[in-house]
């Protein structure tokens, strides 16, 4: 039995350390699986935030469209703002430019009606004249005429026209009584303010009268459609050919005037020279009659004298000689001037003190025995600065040298309305070719001195500086 027990335990004992070493090493396992499970804990948790990232990926992405839409609208108000200050900013500055121009504008709203009238005067300049006559009286007889065949119109009844028959409370002649006295009211307004523009018509608003009578023709024709009631176009024509006549006929008496005033002018310019040649001749016949009566008493007188006063008496008597020739000529030249009707002196004159230009010259001529004085009146008080000479020229045809010049230099007149305004704006080696060609010595002075004018300029520049005036006129000799 004793080896049966043995054997028992030596299997007990083996199975019992084959149990102790499977209980160590699945201890050991389990502790290795323990660690192995920690490693791999983290990639569980991982996974596990992964996918709780992926479901907050998908929910941001659900919901991302509306916060983009938002970021959109944040970007698009933050620049708005920016704009709406820079707006703020710009409509400050703007505020202050009109502030600054308000004074300006309200000056050219001043203004309109200056410049409205300046363009209808440069309108003036193509009106092209429709009759042409020749003088103020045949215009005074077409505007009688013309208003003579008015009135021959609204007599005949033809000045309106009505295009049906009206029956008033069944009776056609109060209807015809009602048109009559609808034509009448019609062609008083019409008259009326015809009248007043043909009287307001000048020679700078003949276009805006024009329009004044077609827009009272086209107003009053309005009124009178109800009643199919017009004013005929052949009244309107006769209207504006009163118009048209009305505004030639005052221009010509314009014209006319200044001819008129031109030739007083002209007339007192050869008065006073007729009195000026007269007054030489007289002075000329007094000094001959004076040194005649000398020249004979000296001769008298050295017939009788001492051998001591005959040298002085000759002496005498050789000066009285030649005075006395000095004055037969004067008077002979006095007399031939008288009698030379177209003897002169065209003189070319400037101005830059009123011009402000070394270009524009004045070509005239004057029949005085001193051209100057002439020269002189012209710069009367009626301009600031008195006139240079830049040449005289005697001729004995002044008439016809003054002539030829206007015609060279037609084109380059300031004035060609006028033509007895003689300017014109033309170089001084223009004018000194064209004068040469007939008087080859003729002296020209080339520089204007315009002396006031200089001077006047040369006190601005020390009033500009800050000088007082009255410490610059006192260095000013007198």
């Amino acid at each position: 039995m004793l080896p049966f027990f043995i054997l028992l335990s030596i299997v007990l004992a083996g199975l019992f350390g084959g149990a102790l070493y499977l209980y160590f090493q699945a201890r050991e396992d389990r502790d290795g699986l323990e660690e192995e499970l920690e490693r791999f804990e983290g990639i569980k948790n991982l996974e596990e935030y992964t996918g709780q990232l992926k479901q907050q990926l998908q929910n941001a992405r659900e919901v991302l469209p509306a916060f983009e839409s938002l970021a959109d609208l944040e970007r698009h108000r933050l620049k708005l703002n920016s704009a709406i200050e820079q707006a703020n900013k710009s409509n400050n500055e703007w505020l202050e430019r009109i502030a600054a121009q308000q004074v300006v504008y309200e000056s050219l709203v001043k203004m309109s009606s200056e410049v409205e009238d300046n363009l209808e005067m440069q309108r003036f300049g193509f009106y092209q004249t429709r009759y042409g006559f020749e003088d103020s009286e045949r215009y005074k007889i077409e505007i009688k005429k013309i208003r003579d065949e008015q009135k021959s119109q609204v007599k005949n009844k033809t000045a309106t026209q009505c295009a049906q028959e009206w029956v008033v409370e069944g009776s056609v002649q109060k209807g015809k009584k009602m048109i009559a006295e609808h034509s009448k009211l019609m062609l008083r307004a019409f008259n009326g303010e015809c009248d007043a523009a043909i009287s307001s018509v000048k020679y700078n608003n003949v276009d805006r009268m024009e329009t004044r009578i077609q827009r009272a023709f086209d107003q009053l024709n309005k009124l009178g459609e109800s009643k199919t009631l017009f004013i005929t176009n052949g009244y309107l024509k006769a209207k504006f050919k009163e118009l048209y006549l009305v505004h030639e006929h005052r221009d010509l008496l314009n014209a006319e005037k200044e001819e008129q005033r031109a030739i007083r002018e002209q007339m007192r310019e050869e008065e006073r020279a007729l009195r000026e040649i007269e007054k030489a001749k007289q002075d000329a016949e007094r000094e001959e009659t004076a040194k005649t009566l000398a020249l004979e008493k000296a001769r008298l007188e050295l017939a009788s004298a001492h051998d001591a006063e005959r040298v002085k008496l000759s002496e005498l008597i050789e000066k009285l000689e030649a005075d006395l020739q000095d004055a037969l000529a004067r008077k002979e030249r006095a007399i031939a001037r008288a009698q030379q009707t177209r003897s002169g002196h065209v003189y070319i004159i400037s101005n830059i003190g009123v011009f402000g230009d070394d270009q524009v010259f004045k070509i005239g001529m004057t029949r005085r025995l001193e051209p100057l004085d002439r020269v002189r009146e012209l710069g009367d008080a009626s301009v600031p600065f008195p006139f240079d000479v830049h040449a005289m020229i005697y001729t004995e045809d002044a008439p016809k040298l003054e002539n030829e010049l206007h015609r060279a230099f037609a084109k380059k007149r300031l004035n060609f309305v006028n033509l007895r305004r003689e300017f014109f704006r033309v170089s001084l080696d223009e004018i000194q070719a064209e004068v040469r060609k007939s008087y080859p010595t003729a002296e020209f002075v080339r520089i204007a001195e315009a002396e006031q004018y200089r001077r006047s300029n040369a006190i601005k520049e020390k009033l500009d500086e800050g000088f007082e005036l009255s410490d610059v006129l006192a260095t000013i000799p007198v």
